[in-house]
């Protein structure tokens, strides 16, 4: 039986799935929502106690004065105690007044905006008036009329606004409104100056990843800079070792080529026959050993990365292969470019290529544009595949897989490590899968 999940860790799940994931975003979140938390719990205060408290006043006192016109009218309805009272409301009280004889109550009443407004003068003329009455606070942007059932008809009275809710309030509202506006940009650009520090180390160490090196100097926050400054010291520690094992196995390669130069030359001069063919073989093993194990250890870290056009890095690779005796079709767009290692990038499809060729009778290469972003290379052939469990095992370092799909038996295991390895040095990957032709499909993603 499965018990269910306690409440507070689906809450701060449903919290973090709801919160932004960038720092951007997150460091936007910290400092603006509690301003605004803030400006909308006092905004809120203050139209609980101190507006609405206004409003009951003022709406209070037009009730009262309502009432005493009402009641001076029903005393004597006579045209010329009307007048009287027009003249002293118009004078006194900033109201006007008109008999409409034989007139009945509206039916239907438009809400205001504010609904404490409507409640509130509601609540004042109920306590006020014996009679029936009616109101309408958004027929005049800024009169309220207000009608009051009579013996002889409806006594209408226009008031101004400001009788019956206090205006000043939305001037209030927009200074609140303004200040979190302007508390707000001022977070945004600050906020986004931070940001875009940490934006240009991430790019700078991306672009080092991918063997690029583009100018970069540490600035920002102190933390930023420090975190820039290690950063790098790093990079500077990386470049340093690259350029020692570089030195060192351009030395290595050195010391191995000349013993077996010396081999190839004792051996073309010695008597041929069997045993001589053999030892021949050796050697070249040996050397194309060599030359496996160097490329994999040398990785090709030192190179600089050049915009290249893939259509032409892929003909010479291609062109190369149909010299040792390989059938390859190749199509490619002759606009696609991408900004490589040529070096790196030409020994990893030649051995995506050659590898190929050495099982089947037939290989095809392509580049196209990804959707996701980016070029594809892809290189099928109709040999006899690899086991889907065994496609991972592939690339281990010096794997030889079983005798239907082996690696180049003169290599030592190393092709398509190699090439996996080059393609990650460029942001990239590379993956096997089933082939259209009803071989081996190598894929190479570069960013």
């Amino acid at each position: 039986m499965r018990l269910p999940r306690p409440w507070p860790r689906v809450f701060w799940r449903l919290v973090k799935r709801l919160t932004p994931t960038s720092l951007f975003g997150r460091s936007l979140l910290i400092i603006v929502l509690p301003v605004a938390v803030m400006q909308i719990a006092v905004t809120y205060v203050f139209f609980d106690a101190h507006w609405q408290e206004v409003n009951s006043h003022l709406t209070e006192g037009l009730a009262g004065d309502v009432s005493l016109i009402t009641t001076r009218y029903e005393q004597d309805p006579r045209p010329a105690n009307l007048a009287r009272i027009q003249a002293e409301a118009q004078e006194n009280l900033a109201l006007s007044i008109v008999d409409e004889p034989g007139a009945i109550l509206p039916k239907g009443r438009r809400p205001s905006l504010f609904v404490a407004v409507d409640r509130s003068l509601t609540r004042a003329l109920a306590e006020r008036l014996d009679g029936p009455f009616w109101f309408d606070t958004n027929r005049y942007p800024a009169y309220v009329d207000i009608r009051v059932k009579t013996p002889t008809g409806v006594l209408r009275i226009i008031a101004p606004k400001d009788r019956v809710f206090a205006t000043r309030g939305h001037i209030f509202i927009l200074w609140m409104t303004v200040a979190t506006v302007l508390l707000t940009g001022i977070s945004i650009l600050f906020i986004r100056n931070q940001v875009r520090a940490i934006e240009r180390l991430a790019f700078a160490a991306e672009a080092f990843g991918r063997g690029q090196d583009t100018p970069f100097r540490p600035h920002g926050a102190r933390e930023v800079r420090q975190a820039a400054r290690a950063f790098l010291a790093m990079k500077s520690r990386i470049q340093r070792h690259v350029e020692q094992r570089t030195v060192l196995l351009a030395s290595v390669s050195h010391d191995l080529r000349t013993p077996l130069t010396r081999l190839k030359l004792h051996l073309a001069m010695a008597p041929q026959g069997p045993r001589a063919e053999a030892m021949e073989g050796d050697v070249a093993e040996m050397e194309h050993m060599i030359d496996d194990y160097l490329a994999f250890a040398r990785g090709e870290g030192s190179e600089g990365a050049e915009t290249v056009r893939l259509a032409d890095l892929i003909g010479v690779v291609c062109r190369g292969a149909v010299l040792t005796g390989a059938d390859v079709d190749v199509t490619a767009d002759p606009s696609l470019e991408a900004q490589v290692r040529p070096g790196a990038l030409k020994r990893a499809l030649a051995n995506l290529v050659m590898n190929a060729a050495s099982h089947a009778k037939h290989v095809r290469v392509s580049a196209r544009a990804s959707s996701l972003g980016g070029v594809e290379i892809i290189v099928d052939d109709d040999g006899p595949g690899i086991a889907p469990d065994r496609r991972e095992d592939a690339f281990a370092p010096f794997s030889r897989l079983d005798a239907a799909r082996a690696l180049n038996p003169k290599g030592v295991g190393l092709g398509l490590a190699i090439a996996r390895d080059v393609a990650r040095g460029h942001g990239g990957d590379v993956t096997l899968g089933p082939s259209p032709l009803g071989g081996l499909q190598a894929l190479m993603r570069l960013p």
